[in-house]
């Protein structure tokens, strides 16, 4: 398919050393008022475009055919502005990932089991997209061989999808579902294995097997997670 040009969201900035001028019945150049010094504001709906551009490229040329122009092009604004915001593609790649999941939350709905399922739902949700596929399963391979890469999507995307544990974890005591924490260290340990377990499991299911995630396999998932293996002797 062909690349969606939108209307330009901004244009290019002129060159540096381009002459001002002065608009006709105008002050003198000496009484213009100065030029701002850290240039032209964001836009954040330039932003938006730009990712959501991202994400459909991916999705449809895969990580070895994205290209910083046809991203531009497709947002419709200069590449000069796609490269002073996003300097590198696996940047906005990580970025254009994280927008999205940034929409997951952890609202309290008045049991630790509703509130578990309804983060996996939205997060399986997310990841059936398929720019969310494509991006994530690029972002994996280009992640194992760039050490930095890896530490960006640590910062990016895995460090605040963690919060929603711990939000989740801090309503549950709340509640009084749970204990307090007594040992931050061993409570951060738990953090991690519980995220690692969720984001793990429904990876899996939905990139490697390929497999549906349906509202009876969020539940009984989310029983299993709460209590694991129920007909256990002990």
């Amino acid at each position: 398919m062909a690349p969606t040009t939108r209307h330009p969201a901004e244009h290019p900035d002129p060159p540096a050393d381009a002459p001002a001028v002065a608009p006709a019945g105008g002050a003198p150049a000496g009484d213009a008022p100065p030029a701002r010094s850290k240039g032209r504001p964001r836009s954040a709906a330039a932003d938006q475009a730009i990712l959501d551009a991202t994400r459909e490229a991916l999705a449809e040329l895969g990580w070895g055919g994205l290209t910083m122009g046809d991203v531009a092009q497709r947002a419709g604004v200069a590449k000069t502005t796609l490269y002073r915001r996003w300097p590198s593609k696996s940047e906005l790649v990580v970025d254009a990932i994280a927008s999205l999941f940034d929409q997951l939350e952890c609202a309290d709905r008045g049991s630790l089991q509703a509130d578990i399922e309804a983060v996996v739902a939205r997060f399986a949700e997310l990841l059936s997209l398929p720019e969310t596929q494509a991006a994530l399963l690029a972002l994996f391979a280009e992640g194992s061989r760039d050490p930095q890469l890896r530490r960006r999507i640590r910062e990016r995307i895995v460090q605040p999808q963690k919060v929603l544990v711990q939000l989740g974890r801090a309503n549950a005591q709340a509640r009084g579902e749970m204990d307090p924490d007594r040992d931050p260290a061993a409570a951060d340990e738990e953090i991690d294995i519980i995220f690692d377990t969720i984001a793990g499991t429904v990876e899996h299911r939905l990139l490697v097997s390929g497999e549906p995630v349906t509202a009876d396999w969020v539940r009984r998932f989310t029983t299993l997670l709460l209590n694991p293996f129920p007909g256990l002797l002990r």
